[in-house]
């Protein structure tokens, strides 16, 4: 149930939005996101995602106060982004309308995550996980069942007419995506997190030493269960045209959606998709190939677009990895040479720099050493022709010192337009 209480708050929220939405400055961003997403790249770009927001809600700005669960979502989005522009804003762009995500009824798969988890400050989300393997043997896979999802037309018609009062007058509003299995950051197609869940790190390793099999059978199991996803996202029209992003990178593209898609009714091929297997760090880039890359051509292939990879390394293994159709951006994290990845990234693709944020983390914070570790990266795409983007994401902490990723925003996005 939503409040007089709720809707003035989400109108006090949805008026400062919509201020900086309609700035100039939005479409100028978007222009240069087009350009890099689309093969002409006028100048680097950078994001900032995934932040340690306990640290950085000085004032109390960032305290949600909407009790219902669909709204309370809307309004931290909503006084995240508002902090993020004022703050650290780097190249994001604001859509000219609220993004709200369609209601869903769905299964998941059937399990849930069995964990001890480890606290090391209170209040921050960010956490020590240790994980308890439910799969040590075929039977086991029993566990697993194929997810569901479609959309809650009740919930849907109650919410758009909640939206229409709060919004009215202000600023519109679209629906589209859902929350879930996918995730928020668009549409997962690969499980490996997952998995990794399930059964935790070690047990994944040793399994895929010992019983191979038992391996396969999983991946086997959930690629099935992804693709059964897409179709059901199709049938629903639920895949996310309107947030522009995907796991914390901007996707404007002048050929998604296709020429002539349905609005109400997006597919898979309108839509982008990400994938990851951290994990494979520590494997061999046969590995990869035989456990990974293998099943996600059978996922990525109904993509429009994808996003691939998180903080695994990836230069070791890019001629693996390229045969994954539709791929457009490869995560270079600070575990992958990044002159190298430069060198053997394709050129159809862009390099998503994962900066370290071990920078800003250090007790005694030096912009001059993040300053030179972003030259550094600058330097090895523009030596081999790659189109670049930097994403600081994965951020555990700034000890408290917010200023630090303020100064860091403004830095990165004045190094990004020195290159050029």
């Amino acid at each position: 149930m939503i409040t007089e209480r709720d809707i003035q708050i989400l109108r006090d929220l949805a008026t400062e939005y919509a201020q900086y939405a309609c700035l100039p400055e939005q479409n100028e961003r978007k222009k240069l996101w087009l350009a890099l997403n689309s093969g002409r790249m006028e100048r680097p770009m950078v994001l900032i995602d995934q932040l340690p927001w306990n640290e950085l809600n000085v004032d109390g700005s960032l305290n949600c106060q909407i009790e219902d669960p669909y709204w309370r979502e809307v309004e931290d989005r909503l006084r995240k982004t508002i902090y993020k522009w004022k703050y650290l804003p780097a190249d994001m762009v604001l859509n000219p309308y609220i993004h709200l995500f369609v209601p869903t009824i769905q299964t998941g798969w059937g399990i849930d995550i069995i964990e001890d988890r480890l606290e090391f400050e209170t209040g921050n989300d960010i956490v020590s996980h240790e994980y308890n393997n439910q799969f040590e043997c075929m039977e086991d896979l029993e566990k697993l069942k194929m997810p569901t999802i479609r959309r809650d037309a009740e919930a849907e018609k109650l919410i758009r007419q909640q939206a229409d009062v709060i919004f009215g007058g202000i600023i519109p509003y679209h629906m589209g995506g859902a929350y879930g299995e996918a995730g928020p950051y668009g549409f997962r197609v690969g499980p490996w997190d997952w998995i990794t869940q399930w059964m935790g790190i070690t047990d994944v390793y040793i399994t895929m030493m010992d019983e191979p099999e038992l391996v396969h059978a999983i991946m086997q199991k959930c690629t099935d269960g992804i693709v059964g996803l897409i179709h059901q996202y199709n049938k629903e029209g639920l895949f996310d045209i309107e947030s522009n992003g995907v796991h914390c990178s901007h996707t404007f593209s002048e050929d998604l959606p296709r020429p002539g898609f349905d609005p109400n009714r997006p597919q898979s091929q309108d839509a982008w998709g990400f994938g990851l297997a951290q994990l494979m760090s520590s494997c061999s880039p046969e590995t990869t190939r035989e456990f990974e890359v293998e099943y996600m051509k059978k996922t990525c292939s109904l993509m429009g677009a994808v996003y691939y990879g998180c903080c695994e390394r990836l230069d070791d293994r890019m001629d693996i990895i390229s045969q994954i159709p539709n791929i457009r951006k490869v995560s270079c994290s600070p575990w992958s040479d990044r002159e190298h990845f430069a060198e053997v990234l394709p050129q159809n693709y862009v390099m998503s720099n994962k900066p370290n944020p071990a920078v800003l983390a250090t007790t005694s914070f030096s912009l001059e050493d993040a300053r030179a570790d972003l030259r550094r990266t600058l330097a090895a795409a523009k030596q081999h022709g790659k189109r670049l983007e930097f994403i600081m994401k994965d951020i555990s902490t700034l000890q408290h010192d917010p200023k630090r990723i303020w100064e860091w925003s403004k830095m990165a996005v004045e190094e990004c337009k020195r290159s050029v």
